[in-house]
């Protein structure tokens, strides 16, 4: 099945919010609360009728959209090296995964345990994310290279921000298997930057 620019500018947005939201909480302890809803929806959103729909529409990843066009952009707005080094990582990992169908098993009824939690609850409750978290723990953050994320240790310290942060990994992980099944990969990054940026910017 093929799939168009604009699809794979969409998934790649939704990892650049989920890593924006992994350094907010790292550096201040907060994030914008809604953007942090898109991303953890996502997660559990797993047979979308659009790729859009993963985030509740375009709308939803509209910080995305600005970091993918600051990043990958020329513009005279410098690009945030940390953000992408977080990407370069996920990206790398997602290829790892992929070639682990046990470990794909393992999320796959992690997420489906979430998913009952959050029926309960909700779906961005400390509980659901503390298991969000613990099922990147489990799984993702075993693979080599580990994501390292910067940040001060007052806020990386608090087990709240910490599981957020590890369930944020978690959906930027989530927008990068999109990313894949909409066909992006090295070449789309290497020579497909314009286009995404022309397409953020249209979106």
């Amino acid at each position: 099945m093929s799939h168009t620019s604009e699809e794979r500018t969409i998934a790649l947005a939704g990892a650049f919010q989920a890593t924006h939201l992994v350094q907010q909480v790292a550096h201040t302890g907060t994030m914008d609360t809604g953007d942090f809803e898109v991303c953890i929806n996502s997660i559990f959103n797993i047979d979308p009728p659009t790729t859009a729909a993963v985030y509740g529409g375009v709308r939803g990843i509209h910080t995305g959209l600005k970091r993918l066009r600051t990043q990958l952009g020329s513009g005279s707005e410098p690009r945030d090296m940390e953000i992408t080094r977080y990407i370069v990582a996920i990206l790398y990992l997602e290829r790892q995964l992929a070639k682990d169908p046990q470990m794909l098993q393992q999320i796959t009824e992690g997420i489906e345990k979430a998913r009952g939690q959050a029926q309960h609850f909700s779906q961005t409750h400390s509980n659901v994310i503390a298991s969000l978290a613990g099922l990147y723990s489990d799984t993702i953050s075993t693979l080599n290279p580990r994501i390292i994320v910067s940040g001060e240790q007052g806020y990386l310290s608090n087990p709240d921000n910490a599981n957020k942060v590890r369930a944020l990994l978690l959906a930027a992980m989530r927008s990068a298997v999109l990313w894949h099944q909409c066909g992006g990969g090295r070449w789309q990054l290497l020579c497909g930057r314009s286009r995404m940026v022309r397409e953020a910017g249209g979106l």
